[in-house]
């Protein structure tokens, strides 16, 4: 939307952060069997501008699993240009999670 982005027309890379954050927590919830927190961002690239009226898909992966964490690697693409569709990979990030109890204290993950 607009508000999310920049006199130029670019998205504001803390709405793809927040976005990619999103996406790599329904995996590591799935894989924890219920809630997890965000502990790490370990990396993460800009590879392209995401611009107003891009088409936005984030693709995550579990790349590992510790005894409480569970590290997510997430791919963000953006289809452009209507009338002569593209796709460009526009982020690339690998962020960690911990299983958290409803006391929201690390708690092992059950097993796979």
């Amino acid at each position: 939307m607009p508000a999310d982005a920049n006199q130029h027309g670019d998205i504001f890379g803390g709405w793809v952060m927040s976005q990619v954050d999103i996406a790599g927590a329904v995996p590591a919830a799935r894989r924890a069997r219920g809630r997890v927190a965000t502990v790490a961002v370990n990396s993460f690239v800009f590879k392209q501008p995401v611009l107003v009226g891009d088409v936005v898909s984030f693709y995550a992966e579990i790349t590992h699993s510790g005894r409480t964490s569970i590290t997510v690697d997430v791919q963000v693409y953006a289809q452009r240009n209507p009338g002569k569709m593209i796709c460009v990979k526009v982020t690339e990030a690998s962020l960690t999670y911990v299983a958290v109890g409803p006391d929201r204290r690390p708690r092992e993950l059950p097993p796979e």
